[in-house]
């Protein structure tokens, strides 16, 4: 058996598998792919996360892309982060180009132009259906974690929320929050200090200022009403599809802090509303997370704790998470050994530092007898990639360079004219994008303020007793000095002499 046999060998026992899968493209061995030759991934472990990863360029974003139809085509919902705005055009088939056809021919997977249901979701004002939670729901432990706050501040949060439970206050947004605080420390200190204890001004201060930050990212857009429903997030067109939810973030790119915070919310969320799936033979639904070196760059120690505990454990609710960036080594480590597929792009050594980090990279990867890792990643062309990922037992498959397939679906945007037909289509923007701002704990507390305000006694009236002045006239001073007294004694004993 020579090696091309070998290799052909080892990747058609390595990928198949006894339930349904994925087809990623055809294995590559000395720069040529090896017709039929597939590399697939397994439905049953796509809740096992994963690393889409590569230099900008190489192709990341067409894999995403392969990755979301396909989940789509079998039945499963997908939620796309969308900082670029570059995945609309799932919603559009593919117009086709003959080096598609050429790719395809080499893969040995016939290509077929096709559309996906699409569902476009916005944090801020562009067009979608409005994203938005309370502050109610984040609950103390969250929103602290958030705020970056302290033991002691993180306190004050929980006794607020405290609170406004046994008080009936509805903690809806941002200024809600802030109302109560300023409320607990201002006009309601003694009856709050009463009950609950007297907190510090200094501490809730800093408290404001944090909330202020995070309203200045456009948070305030976020926080209030009408809840969105996760289980939203789940539904199946009338052809039995997954529906691909996009959140378009374009406008907020430069804003991390308010997607992470988004994004944390959700899947803390859907972890505490799904209902524990075990293993089952597809996920409930899939995450991809693009660009997700900004959440991690920008996010306090106590944000990053909490992204690696719900990614630990949220795959037993069926959900699985992918990240998707330019080098693996822009994800913490904790994090990178709970993803168990990985899709490597080419990676660029420009620098040493380049250099470095691709050897990091190759050790994240199986041993392979067919490739030098950190060569084939520093070689690799657009749209092909290192690939492995778990097999139905959890194991790694062998590693394999893969010629990947090219979207069913338009690599492009959306016209302005098209996304406002995807919207308008929604079968859930009404209900969300309508503008709710019922009574809560801002409105209600300004009216007790309002109401103590008015049967309070009027202050007695201050007389206008002036405090005698010790201050002695500047002229009268003089006049009265002894330098003064000595000089006009001394001119009137030069006169009378």
């Amino acid at each position: 058996m020579n090696q091309e046999e070998a290799f052909r060998s080892e990747i058609k026992a390595g990928y198949t598998f006894k339930g349904d899968s994925i087809t990623l493209g055809a294995a590559m061995l000395e720069e040529k792919a090896l017709t039929g030759a597939y590399v697939k991934v397994p439905l049953k472990t796509l809740n096992r996360h994963g690393l889409i990863a590569g230099a900008t360029g190489t192709g990341k974003t067409k894999s995403l892309q392969v990755l979301a139809e396909n989940l789509s085509e079998k039945g499963v919902p997908v939620f796309l982060m969308d900082l670029k705005g570059d995945l609309s055009g799932l919603a559009q088939p593919s117009p086709g180009h003959p080096k598609i056809d050429e790719r395809h021919e080499q893969i040995g997977l016939p290509f077929e132009p096709k559309d996906f249901p699409v569902e476009i979701l916005t944090l801020s004002e562009q067009e979608g259906v409005r994203l938005r939670a309370t502050v109610s729901e984040f609950g103390p432990v969250l929103l602290s974690r958030i705020l970056d706050l302290s033991d002691t501040q993180s306190g004050i949060v929980a006794v607020i929320f405290k609170y406004c439970d046994d008080n009936k206050l509805p903690l809806l947004d941002l200024k809600d929050f802030k109302k109560v605080l300023q409320y607990a420390t201002g006009e309601g200190k003694e009856a709050f200090s009463k009950d609950y204890g007297r907190i510090s001004t200094a501490s809730t201060g800093t408290i404001l200022r944090k909330v202020i930050e995070m309203e200045q990212q456009g948070a305030d857009l976020f926080f209030g009403e009408k809840s969105f429903d996760v289980d939203d997030l789940t539904r199946i067109d009338d052809q039995g599809r997954g529906v691909i939810n996009i959140l378009r973030l374009t406008d907020i790119q430069n804003r991390p802090k308010l997607f992470s915070t988004f994004m944390l919310s959700l899947l803390a969320e859907i972890y505490s509303t799904f209902p524990e799936q075990g293993d089952t033979e597809r996920p409930e639904l899939v995450f991809f997370i693009d660009e997700a070196h900004l959440i991690f760059k920008e996010a306090s120690d106590a944000l990053l704790e909490q992204i690696e505990s719900i990614v630990k454990l949220i795959r037993s609710k069926g959900v699985g998470i992918y990240f998707v960036t330019q080098n693996p080594t822009d994800i913490p480590n904790e994090v990178l050994s709970q993803l168990g597929l990985k899709i490597q792009h080419a990676l660029r050594a420009f620098t040493a530092r380049d250099r470095k980090a691709i050897k990091l990279t190759a050790e994240n990867y199986p041993t392979s007898d067919y490739y030098d890792t950190k060569e084939v990643l520093t070689g690799l062309g657009i749209g092909e990639a290192l690939v492995t990922v778990l097999d139905e037992k959890g194991r790694p498959t062998p590693l394999a360079a893969t010629l990947m397939r090219a979207p069913m679906s338009r690599m492009d945007i959306l016209t302005d004219a098209e996304l406002t037909t995807v919207v308008k289509n929604s079968r859930i923007a009404d209900s969300y994008n309508e503008v709710v701002d019922r009574e809560s704990a801002y409105e209600i507390l300004n009216k007790k303020i309002e109401k103590a305000q008015s049967k309070a006694p009027p202050p007695a009236p201050k007389t206008s007793r002036r405090r005698s002045s010790r201050r002695q006239d500047p002229i009268v001073k003089v006049l009265t000095s002894a330098t003064f007294i000595r000089g006009v004694m001394g001119i009137l004993n030069k006169v009378l002499k």
